[in-house]
């Protein structure tokens, strides 16, 4: 229950941050950087209907189109959080732009954006918008990939938005924010990723393990070696951590054993046993 109800606190910040960059950086400089909220944030200089509006119909409405498509579940989760954050564009709307240089803003929307997406898809949830086109899309062309369909989705809500703009500039803008935003969603399921693998060397192999397994959650593997030099066994032991979880590792093998050998290797990717691939 307490797992649960932190991945619905991290959703509801990720959907925060999303209307956040949206309503302070990414609409008032006229930036339409794809997605539903670009379109929504040209339907607003076309007819001045609130983002917020705009953003719940466009999406309540590919949720009907692609509502046997798609599951029960995920039409659900998504709707729930279409609606928040439709929510949180409304609430946002009363804090003054924070900058009008729209290099700016293209470059900090784009990364407080990104993180926002990124939060909600590390929880296995979605903003809606074009992720529900790019899968309704995927279902009749399954051999197309996502990345490719929500590509092209938001090429042609870009523009659109020169259509009706008529500024080339502001195409450039949105597609620089495009582009920042992808990398701080790339960037933050990287970083999620990357997990240490520790070696530890040591004549008292027994009682650190002992240790380990008494106080840690993780586990243990046990690996016979023997010293090229000295030509004694030994045991090297195997674990992987978190980042945030070595110090108090260190700690524990130093109190066994102050001369142990530790060789801290980083890892890109860890699947299984309390370690999740973050999508």
């Amino acid at each position: 229950m307490k797992k649960r109800i932190g991945d619905y606190l991290v959703i509801v910040l990720g959907l925060a941050i999303i209307a956040f960059a949206v309503r302070t950086l990414i609409a008032p400089n006229q930036i339409v950087q794809g997605g539903v909220s670009g379109l929504a944030i040209v339907i607003y200089y076309l007819s001045e209907i609130p983002i917020s509006v705009s953003n719940l119909v466009i999406n309540v409405l590919l949720i009907l189109i692609g509502i046997r498509i798609l599951g029960k579940e995920f039409i659900i989760k998504t709707l729930v959080c279409v609606t928040i954050l439709s929510g949180f564009f409304e609430v946002f709307s009363a804090i003054p732009p924070l900058t009008n240089d729209r290099i700016l803003a293209s470059l900090f929307g784009g990364i407080i954006y990104g993180l926002g997406i990124g939060l909600t898809l590390i929880k296995g949830s979605s903003s809606g918008g074009t992720d529900i086109a790019g899968r309704i899309t995927q279902h009749f062309f399954p051999y197309m990939s996502i990345g490719k369909l929500l590509l092209f989705i938001d090429g042609l809500v870009i523009f659109w938005g020169y259509i009706v703009f008529r500024d080339l500039s502001l195409v450039m803008y949105g597609i620089i924010t495009l582009f920042v935003s992808t990398f701080s969603i790339d960037f933050l399921m990287k970083t999620l990723n990357v997990s240490k693998i520790v070696f530890v060397i040591s004549e008292k192999g027994d009682l650190i393990v002992e240790k380990l397994i008494a106080t840690s959650g993780r586990g243990v593997t046990i690996i016979n070696v023997t010293g090229a030099y000295t030509n004694q066994k030994k045991l090297m032991l195997m674990c992987v951590l978190k980042e945030y979880e070595i110090p108090e590792f260190q700690k524990k093998v130093d109190e066994i054993d102050k001369e142990a050998f530790m060789v801290f290797s980083e890892s890109q990717q860890i699947v299984g046993n309390g370690f999740r691939l973050y999508k």
